[in-house]
């Protein structure tokens, strides 16, 4: 019945625009500076409508407007103006250079609002903040930028997922990602799900070329609006838009190299033999004291410490030993998994119109070779955006993309066949095997390099984000408008492992994965926009909205493959597995909001939204989220003509946001089928949960907007809470239920925090210099747990626990060697020191969650020449290398050890914190904070150096505009991190999202180097 309607009034909408016509009147005129310059690129756009222009090289514009119209005026770095054009057919402009970001327009949801008018918390970047410095991700091109919002990528794999908070993690086991709204459809990483285990980025395959502006809201005030999905906080983006004017076409193209940003130093051939000898050695002397240096092989036979090495031993056979020692031989495994990258992207866009018609049209290529061997990723993807006024007061829009990806993909890192892990190989062991010439399989562990030969892992999608919309104006303020969009992927995974490969032995192994996901939604709004009298300013906003969304899969598994060369599942001569899944969800939501101003100064803005979504039982279906904000130019009464304070600006918020990102079927109990001797029966599948219901988050936020010196010194500082109710926890039950996790609404948690962000243009004569800072201070803290504990399994320190921070580091505190004896030594309850390590008392070991983050960037130019530098910090997180307990523990094992390990103890009076060499005998191997480090880092990001050339050059060659450039990205970091990057966090074992700054084999960011060239026709 609710679909019915929706579509009722979208027909109704449709149908009464048809009696829409008005007459419109042409202008023209040209935008200039103070001193009379006609200024380009300038946007000229009529008061509540898309109808607009942009000004020439000289300044000059023309346009058609309705009578009586108002323009906005507005260019970055000069002051937006409203012009009433009255009954002139002329409207020249002059710009003045102050107050630039207080009446830029911004981005918020279901419209935009001066940035002078806003009352809520809300970061926004444009395409000008981004286009000069070339990024092959969206995330790289708002990392360090934004106050609040913590980046973290986790690994050097290309296309994999990222992680993103907002202002804290705001849940424990449901999601702790923003929102993402491109074009007005809802994405979230849930939708798209993981391939090969991996979590697939829901921003990968969108252009950064494309993108208008960027706009993250932070506080409930801004994000409400967005009701049961806005807790994680909610970023728009908004792709670019043909204007008025001149066709433009513009061309580029980089070309880049790329390294890893770190290699760890492991042990070579003398290092290691030295090593493993002494610890074989002195554990067969602990175990027995009068052995005169004998020790047990595999086969049980005795041997000597140097047969056993040289694998002289056992049957007689070479390599029948524990490991096979070569003279001649000196690996670096560590380093055969790393490779030289390289990337390139060509890309292209065309955009104009004329008062009727606006379009852009844009198209790009990009082709990475990973540094990690076997990772590759391509994009190709056009894009065709278009505006057409039907009458004067009936608009369309159509946005349509398609984007094909293919991504050779790297193993998870706790696979054997992850490149990373070859660092495990002893360095005496060779890469080609001297007797076959072949890739050496007598190693150790799995030699990764026969995976990347005969092996691989590939996965492709088309997808498509496509928007329709069609706005209506009746009456003078207010504006029909409805959107519809698809956001539709079809994922199709092919892995193929052959007969030599350690899962694929002995006859080959085949996968194939089909997904396909449509993602629809409706947003439908009414905004009145009035002037209720010469003080008063109103715009209310009423509206619903619907979004659907199925995911169809399909897998199938093979093996026995006639030879190597054979890789579909239809060559394998068993079907081993067959598998079909479908899901699916949907919300409905009603949203209203209500913005209003006092005297131009005094403002506040209230909204509600009101979600149903299918995942909570009919009686908890429905969820109500309020959110009212308040805010005082106080420049404008105290300050009013002063150049030294030329805004202060006060706000406050208060809200109500929702979370209800879990599985789609939580509340309800699940049956299943299962097959017995060729007859289909059921069993239940899950418990379910019909009381669950929304994870709620209050949030509370102060801020004050400032600039001083016509704005050559602005920022904002904002102190917030949010307090999270309801968490949606999967709890373990006792396994003797039969059931292994149930969803509940327990538990409370807290977040406080400041953000302060300080933009300066430090010189502004024919050297200019600016200089943006951010810094974000945030504490997490859960307040109640029910008495409950989250406990991670394995080998895992993350915990969650009451008046903790989420994730916390929790287990025995290591205390260094013996000195007496080289044993290792934990902490006890009353401080002592123990070499038993089950006698040693749990305790909080560290806090993945950092004290604060924050970036800064300068761009300093000259002419045509320019240079821009950004820097990004994290300060007070620790890091857990789980991969330590193998390849930093003296020897335990024969994985090949990291460099400091040879720091260990040897006689008595040793003071170090690397126990004795002890092979097999568990000296120090139990997790504990050994191996947790300080994650702090400061890191150079970007650094580009262009130069454009002069306007009267390049018309020579029929051109606009040509720009060359070289970028450096990641240069180098400092850290006292030891493990390969400091911005990590593995997705080893399936790892939940409480558990953070984990690092397991992980490969590090690259570092890049790219050379580029713009031209504008």
């Amino acid at each position: 019945m609710r679909q019915k309607l929706l579509f009722l009034l979208f027909w109704c909408l449709l149908l009464s625009s048809a009696t829409a016509w008005a007459q419109t009147q042409a202008i023209s005129g040209r935008i200039t500076s103070a001193e009379g310059a006609g200024l380009p690129g300038v946007t000229i756009v009529e008061r509540g409508t898309t109808n607009g222009a942009s000004s020439g090289a000289d300044g000059s514009y023309t346009l058609s407007v309705q009578p009586n119209a108002t323009l906005v005026v507005s260019s970055i770095g000069f002051v937006s103006q409203n012009v009433p054009v009255g009954g002139r057919s002329v409207v020249n402009v002059t710009m003045a250079t102050n107050e630039t970001l207080l009446n830029e327009a911004v981005v918020v949801g279901y419209g935009t609002q001066s940035k002078r008018d806003l009352s809520g918390s809300v970061t926004q970047l444009s395409t000008r903040d981004v286009e000069n410095v070339p990024t092959v991700s969206f995330e790289q091109a708002i990392q360090g930028r934004t106050p609040g919002v913590q980046i973290n990528q986790g690994s050097g794999k290309l296309g994999s997922g990222v992680q993103i908070r907002v202002r804290g993690s705001s849940s424990v086991t449901a999601s702790n990602q923003p929102l993402y709204v491109i074009d007005g459809i809802p994405v979230t990483s849930q939708d798209l799900g993981s391939a090969n285990d991996e979590p697939i980025n829901p921003m990968a395959d969108l252009n950064p070329n494309d993108i208008e502006s960027i706009t993250i809201l932070k506080d409930a005030a801004s994000s409400a609006i967005y009701g049961s999905r806005a807790s994680n906080g909610v970023i728009l983006v908004t792709t670019k838009k043909g204007r008025q004017g001149q066709t433009r076409v513009n061309v580029g193209t980089y070309f880049g190299t790329s390294t890893a940003t770190r290699k760890r130093e492991f042990l070579n051939a003398a290092q290691y033999k030295e090593l493993f000898s002494e610890a074989i050695l002195n554990s067969a002397k602990r175990n027995d004291p009068d052995n005169p240096g004998y020790v047990f092989d595999n086969y049980g036979e005795q041997a000597t410490v140097q047969e056993v090495l040289d694998g002289e031993t056992g049957d007689g056979t070479p390599g029948s030993g524990i490991i096979q020692f070569n003279n001649n031989i000196d690996t670096p495994w560590g380093d055969l998994a790393f490779r030289r990258g390289n990337v390139q992207q060509y890309d292209f866009n065309v955009s104009g119109g004329d008062v009727k018609t606006r379009f852009f049209i844009s198209g790009t290529y990009n082709n990475q070779q990973g540094i990690i061997i076997g990772n590759r990723y391509r994009r190709g993807s056009l894009r065709a955006n278009l505006d057409h006024s039907i009458t004067d007061k009936l608009k369309v829009g159509l946005n349509v993309s398609l984007i094909r990806s293919v991504n050779d993909r790297v193993p998870d890192d706790n696979a054997f066949s992850n490149p990373v892990q070859m660092n495990a190989l002893p360095p005496v062991q060779p890469k080609i095997d001297p007797v076959t010439n072949q890739l050496n399989r007598n190693t150790l562990y799995y030699n990764g390099l026969i995976e990347v030969e005969n092996a691989f892992n590939r996965a492709g999608s088309y997808r498509s984000f496509s928007t329709t919309s069609l706005s209506y104006e009746p009456i003078a303020g207010l504006m029909l408008r409805t959107e519809n969009g698809v956001d539709f992927l079809n994922l199709g995974e092919e892995i193929f492992r052959g007969r030599i490969t350690e899962d694929g032995a002995p006859t080959g192994y085949g996968y194939n994965n089909q997904v396909q996901s449509v993602n629809y939604t409706t947003n439908n709004t009414a905004t009145l926009a009035r002037t209720l009298a010469e003080d008063h300013n109103l715009e209310a906003l009423v509206g619903f909205s619907f979004q659907r969304f199925n995911q169809q899969g399909a897998t199938t598994e093979g093996r026995g493959f006639p030879n190597d060369q054979f890789r579909k599942i239809a060559s394998a001569a068993r079907i081993t597995s067959g598998n079909s899944n479908g899901t699916g969800y949907t919300f409905l939501s009603y949203l209203a909001r209500v913005n209003y101003t006092f005297r131009n100064r005094y403002l506040a803005s209230a909204s509600i939204r009101t979600d149903a979504s299918s995942r909570f039982s009919k009686d908890n279906r429905y969820g109500v989220f309020p959110a009212g904000s308040v805010g005082y130019i106080i420049s404008d009464d105290f300050f009013s003509g002063s150049t030294a304070v030329n805004l202060l600006k006060l706000r406050a918020s208060y809200g109500l946001t929702g979370n209800a990102e879990i599985g789609n079927f939580a509340s309800r109990r699940l049956f299943t089928s299962i097959p017995y001797a060729d007859v289909a029966g059921i069993q239940p599948d899950g418990l379910g949960n019909p009381d669950l219901t929304w994870e709620n988050t209050k949030q509370a936020n102060i801020g004050l907007e400032f600039g001083f010196l016509d704005s050559r010194i602005a920022g904002e500082i904002d102190i917030y809470e949010k307090r999270t109710e309801d968490l949606l926890l999967n709890l373990q039950l006792p396994y003797v239920g039969g059931y292994p996790v149930v969803t509940r609404n327990l538990g409370k948690l807290r977040n406080r925090g400041l953000e302060l962000s300080l933009n300066t243009r430090n010189l502004d004569k024919a050297v200019k210099w600016t200089t943006n800072f951010n810094i974000s201070f945030n504490r997490n803290k859960i307040t109640d747990l029910n008495g409950q504990e989250i406990i991670a399994g394995g080998r895992n320190l993350g915990r969650v626990r009451v008046n903790e921070p989420i994730g916390v580091f929790w287990g025995k505190k290591f205390a260094g060697a013996d000195p007496a004896n080289g044993d290792a030594l934990y902490f006890t309850a009353d401080g002592g020191k123990t070499n038993v390590y089950s006698q040693a008392v749990d305790q909080r070991l560290g806090d993945p969650n950092p004290k604060y983050t924050g970036g800064f960037s300068n761009t300093i130019s000259f002419k045509g020449l320019e240079l821009s530098v950004l820097n990004q910090f994290v300060y007070g997180n620790d890091i857990y290398n789980i991969g330590g307990v193998f390849q930093s523990v003296n020897g335990d094992y024969f994985d090949n050890q990291t460099i400091d390990q040879l720091d260990r103890w040897r006689k008595p009076g040793d003071v170090t914190d690397v126990p004795q060499a002890r092979y097999g005998d568990a000296n120090g191997t139990g997790p504990s904070s050994r191996w947790i480090s300080d994650g702090s880092f400061f890191r150079f990001k970007n650094a580009t150096l262009a130069y454009t050339l002069p306007a009267d050059l390049v018309k020579r060659g029929m051109m606009q505009s040509a720009r060359i450039y070289v970028t450096g990205q990641n240069l180098f970091t400092i850290t006292n991190y030891d493990g390969y990057d400091p911005e990590v966090n593995t997705t080893a074992f399936g790892r939940p999202s409480y558990l953070l700054g984990h690092d397991f084999y992980t490969p590090p960011l690259a570092k890049t180097w790219l050379v580029g060239l713009n031209l504008g026709f």
